[in-house]
Formats: structure tokens, sequence, C-alpha cells
């Protein structure tokens, strides 16, 4: 269980160093508010880590929010499905793995380009991704590439490695297949993007 404290702590690190040289080097600019499928698309890329709720096993059914690291893909490259490294030893992946159902919440706020507005502005882009957290076969290409670009985005996730086993303590590859998008970008309200919409093959173009 230490261990296991000692890895979180990292991925806090790991998360806070991640914001800092973002704002530091400075990443692709937002685009345009009213372009509400480049914008979440540019948001999962951006970000490095989000609120993943599952419905708890242990607390009868209640609603259980979690933080946790994800990579949709290497910079620039996104593909907007969140993946993430998870072991059973903590509540989420053991709640997914009796009921799927969960959603994966991100704020631009940590990007620092809010320009110092409150996380609940508006036009501080927010979105939620509702859909089912499913377990990736671990002898699949698909594994193997979730879990490269998953190093790449989470270095302290590689570096662990070297310092206890994290096959011991069960950490597998988890995705989140979507079937809800919840986007509030400005003001009136949430913006309607359908998954087929939000999967395109496309990157954020700033006009």
């Amino acid at each position: 269980m230490d261990k296991l404290r000692v890895c979180l702590f990292c991925f806090a690190v790991v998360c806070l160093c991640s914001c800092i040289q973002f704002a530091e080097a400075g990443g692709p600019k937002k685009p345009n508010h009213k372009d509400g499928v480049a914008t979440a698309r540019w948001l999962v890329s951006q970000t490095t880590w989000g609120v993943l709720s599952t419905i708890s096993v242990e607390l009868g059914g209640a609603p259980f929010g979690n933080v946790a690291s994800f990579s949709d893909g290497l910079a620039g490259e996104g593909h907007g499905i969140p993946y993430f490294y998870m072991t059973t030893l903590d509540p989420t992946p053991r709640n997914a793995l009796k009921d799927a159902r969960c959603s994966f919440s991100v704020n631009e706020f940590p990007l620092g380009s809010c320009g110092g507005k409150d996380p609940q502005n508006p036009t501080c882009a927010k979105l939620t991704l509702t859909g089912k957290l499913k377990l990736v076969d671990s002898n699949t290409t698909e594994a193997t590439w979730a879990k490269d670009v998953l190093f790449v985005k989470h270095p302290e996730m590689k570096a662990c490695l070297l310092i206890i086993n994290w096959t011991f303590h069960g950490f597998q590859i988890f995705k989140l297949e979507i079937e809800d998008i919840f986007l509030i970008n400005w003001f009136g309200g949430s913006q309607t993007i359908t998954v087929a919409q939000y999967l395109q093959p496309r990157l954020w173009v700033q006009e």
C-alpha cells in the first residue's frame, strides 16, 4: 500500500509539472468557441488529467470521482479517446469491472489559458465524456500503443516501473468508450456534439 501511495504521489507531481511545462512552452491555441468539436478535441489532447467517475461497488452504487492521468495520443496527434493505466488496488477500475458506466471530466483551467477566470466560468472550457470504461487486452497492439503514449505524457509512470513491480500491482490499460459528450465553452449552455462528429480524424485549426 505504501508503494501505491508513492506512485499516486508521483502522478500528482508529474501532472503539476506537465501543467507548468505547458504554460511555459505554450501549446496549440484554443480553437474558436463556435467550433465545439475542435474545442473538445483540443481540450482532451492538451490536458493530462481529469476526474473519472464510476458507480461505486463499496458505497452501494453511489457516484465515486477520482483524479486520473490519461492520454489520447501523442501531442498534436490525439485520437480523442482517453486511455488510462490503473491498478485494481484503486477503487475506480474495480468499480468499472463490475459496472462499466462512467464519466470523465476535464477543464481548461489547469492549462493556464483561462485568463485568470474561475474554472466554472462558461468561457473556461469544460468537457464531460460519458460512456463505458473498458479493460484493453494487454496482448494487443492497442494496449502497446496506449502504454507508449501514456508514458510520453506521464514519464513518471515509466520511471515507477524501475522502482516497483507494476505488474505485481495489477496495472492495466483501460479506455473510455464514449457514448455522450457534454461541452461548455461559452455562455448560453452546452454545445450539441455527436460522438461521430467528435471522433472525426481532424485536428483543431486556429482561424
